[in-house]
């Protein structure tokens, strides 16, 4: 399931806790996916406490506590790790990550926890939702099969690699457009985990999230071309960091975005690369406006600006990043109804 379908789910399976309806939920899928970030996500949305309890990193006694006597009876002491409605909150998450690297000791003091919400005589407060996330047996991560008995406490989602998500994502967090619009133009180097080359020695390679330590590397190092391409190379790979580099170091022949966005004569390149960078450079400029006394004018501008793409799919692609970061606001824009008119034989309704 992609990323935005996915965060929807989590978002009904927080919100059903208030009517009881809640069930435990596990997320598949390979490393650097997003699995923690879209858990993140949900609790940021509604200002809610995450706990991110890695259970790989755990003993049997760290969940279950550690036993004292009291007179001629043993008690537990609860690990202050675990939600407590004084301490933390009466709404959160529990996020059990690494589960399926988890030892299968761990798993087994987790059942209980998991299904029935409880450890002995501790409890998770009713507010409190669980989620956990684990790589796949064939990711070439440390990984244990899942128990049987633990499996039947969850459901189960797969979560799947979407660029139009990412792009989301990347342009709400001020990610490099150049990195976005080299994504745009080469899609496959989203995620590509080659089990090949890890066994040959190559322990980086593109994912949602090497791409992010990408844009930390384009802005450290942007200003030395002499490392950028073994920094970019280091964070996604020999192949995919070779090709970023040489596609940024075509960009010098990008149109004036400025001239753009201000309405003014402005070129519009051939070349399906730099179609490609404008594109996402300007679907950058329009959520940064977002908001401000000009947005509506500026809009505008790109939309005109869209209509003169050569390809119309792009000018599709470039409206389509602008709407999922404005809303339905873009459709109040004059130009809008007229760029829609002129692209309807390529649009799809869904």
């Amino acid at each position: 399931m992609r990323p935005a379908q996915l965060t929807l789910v989590l978002e009904r399976e927080f919100l059903s806790t208030a009517q009881g309806h809640h069930t435990p939920v596990m997320l598949w899928g390979p490393p650097g996916v997003g699995k923690s970030q879209i858990v993140a996500q949900v609790g940021e949305r509604h200002q809610a406490p995450v706990i991110d309890i890695r259970l790989s990193q755990m003993e049997p006694s760290d969940l279950r506590g550690i036993p004292f006597r009291v007179g001629d009876l043993v008690q537990w002491a609860v690990p202050a790790l675990l939600p407590d409605a004084q301490r933390h909150g009466q709404r959160g998450v529990l996020f059990l990550d690494e589960i399926t690297s988890a030892p299968p000791a761990v798993s087994a003091a987790a059942y209980q926890l998991i299904l029935d919400r409880r450890l002995g005589d501790y409890r998770v407060p009713d507010g409190w939702v669980i989620f956990a996330a684990g790589n796949r047996q064939g990711d070439r991560g440390v990984t244990y099969a899942m128990p049987a008995p633990l499996a039947n406490r969850f459901s189960h989602f797969e979560v799947t690699v979407n660029l139009d998500d990412w792009a989301a994502w990347a342009y709400v967090q001020g990610i490099d457009e150049r990195l976005i619009a080299f994504l745009r133009f080469k899609p496959e180097l989203l995620f590509a985990f080659d089990a090949a080359r890890s066994l040959a020695g190559e322990m980086a390679f593109p994912s949602p999230r090497s791409w992010e330590f990408a844009h930390r590397a384009l802005q450290k190092f942007g200003d030395s071309p002499q490392l950028l391409v073994g920094a970019l190379s280091a964070c996604v790979g020999q192949a995919a960091g070779v090709e970023c580099a040489a596609f940024i170091d075509s960009l010098d022949r990008l149109p004036d975005l400025d001239a753009i966005t201000e309405g003014r004569e402005a070129d519009v390149p051939t070349e399906i690369d730099l179609q490609y960078a404008v594109a996402a450079a300007l679907a950058g400029r329009a959520l940064r406006v977002k908001g401000k006394p000009e947005a509506r004018q500026v809009w505008g501008h790109i939309l005109d600006y869209a209509r003169r793409l050569p390809l119309k799919e792009m000018g599709v692609m470039l409206v389509s990043d602008m709407h999922r970061g404005i809303g339905s606001a873009l459709f109040a824009v004059p130009q809008f109804s007229g760029w829609a008119h002129a692209v309807a034989d390529v649009i799809l309704y869904e």
